[in-house]
This record gives structure tokens, C-alpha cells and sequence, in this order.
């Protein structure tokens, strides 16, 4: 299983840390065991005194391939959710400013979470789905997959050129703006449209 992420695929949020808009994907990925299993609790790591929460939709790859054409990149995942990519961000900006790699800020162990899985097919229009995350019982991030910079076509194909792609990877299709900080004692939520796909308390 291979956990791939986008870094910037919506402008505002790109805008709001202060990032380039990119004319390329921005791909870096997560280890296996960065995956929070299910029934698992999420500690707040000792690491890092501003962790925060990045809401993405995430879609699950259903057939192995490599190479895909746009055209026939949606054969190649059926399901959808919503998900967080937990950030280091102080251990993040120590490492852009050095320009070093983010491993450390966003691939720790149990730094992404993924939500209930959703068939694809059960969406009116995968080009328009809308999600978000409470916090605290407050919505504090929505976004809608129509203002994508590149959309889950693009991402399979643009991937697929670098990495084989295989049964059961996933890919973090990115986050809009309103990433915030999260402290102990926190409750998120994250729903597609307006069903709940995760629940957790950072403890």
C-alpha cells in the first residue's frame, strides 16, 4: 500500500501558507505506517507544539496500472472519502526554510487519517463533491472538488507517469484553505456531502 499526497491543489490554501501556485502536481507521499488503523486512538505527537489539520478528499486505487491516459484514469479507483493529513507545521517551516524534505512534518506515524469509504458510483458528480471538517462540532474547513487545480483524472494519470499504481493505494488529493491548529481534548469530523466519514479526539 502506497499513501500518495498532493501538496497545493487548491489556490487559496497555496495562498495562505505563502506557497507558488504550481504548474505541476506536487506529489510526496506517507509510509504504510503512517495510516491511523481503524479504533485506533491519535496522540498528539511529542514532536511538535503546532500540529495541524489539513482536510482532503482521498480516493482508493481498485486496479493496478501504470502509464494511464486522463481518459481512462477513472477505471481506476472506486472509491472515495474524506481524510486529514496531519502536518508538523513548526517542523515544517524549519525544513522549507532549509530546504529540506518534509518527511519529518507530514510522514510520522498515524499522520493520516482516512474516513469511511463511499463508492464513487453513489455520487451525483465527482466533479462537484462537496466536504469538510468540524471541529469541536464547528465547521472550520470546507471545499469542493470543482476548484481543484488538477482533478482526480489528471492526479491518477500525472502519478501513474512516476509510480506504478496498485490495488488499495490511496491518494490525498489535497486541502483548501482554513487549515488550522489543533490541541488535546480536540474533536474533528470530516463528512463527503453531508455523511460523516471520520470521527476522532486528539488525546
Amino acid at each position: 500500500m502506497k499513501i500518495f499526497c498532493v501538496g497545493r491543489n487548491y489556490s487559496d490554501h497555496a495562498k495562505e501558507l505563502n506557497n507558488a501556485i504550481p504548474d505541476e502536481p506536487v506529489i510526496f507521499m506517507k509510509p504504510k505506517s503512517a495510516l491511523l488503523q481503524a479504533h485506533t486512538p491519535f496522540y498528539y505527537p511529542e514532536f511538535t507544539n503546532e500540529l495541524h489539520y489539513e482536510c482532503e478528499l482521498v480516493l482508493r486505487i481498485c486496479k493496478n496500472g501504470k502509464y494511464i491516459q486522463d481518459k481512462f484514469a477513472s477505471k481506476y479507483y472506486d472509491a472515495i472519502s474524506a481524510g486529514i493529513d496531519f502536518t508538523a507545521r513548526d517542523i515544517q517551516n524549519e525544513l522549507k526554510a532549509k530546504g529540506l524534505p518534509w518527511e519529518k512534518a507530514k510522514a510520522w506515524d498515524n499522520s493520516a487519517v482516512i474516513g469511511k469509504w463511499l463508492p464513487v458510483t453513489g455520487l451525483k458528480n465527482k466533479r462537484e463533491i462537496d466536504f469538510s471538517l468540524n471541529k469541536n462540532q464547528e465547521t472550520v474547513q470546507k471545499g469542493n472538488s470543482a476548484d481543484m487545480l488538477y482533478d482526480f483524472d489528471s492526479l491518477v494519470s500525472y502519478i501513474s507517469n512516476y509510480f506504478s499504481l496498485n490495488i488499495g493505494d490511496v491518494i490525498f488529493t489535497g486541502t483548501p484553505a482554513g487549515v488550522g491548529e489543533v490541541v488535546v481534548g480536540d474533536e474533528l469530523e470530516g463528512f463527503v456531502e453531508k455523511e460523516s466519514v471520520f470521527k476522532l479526539e486528539v488525546k
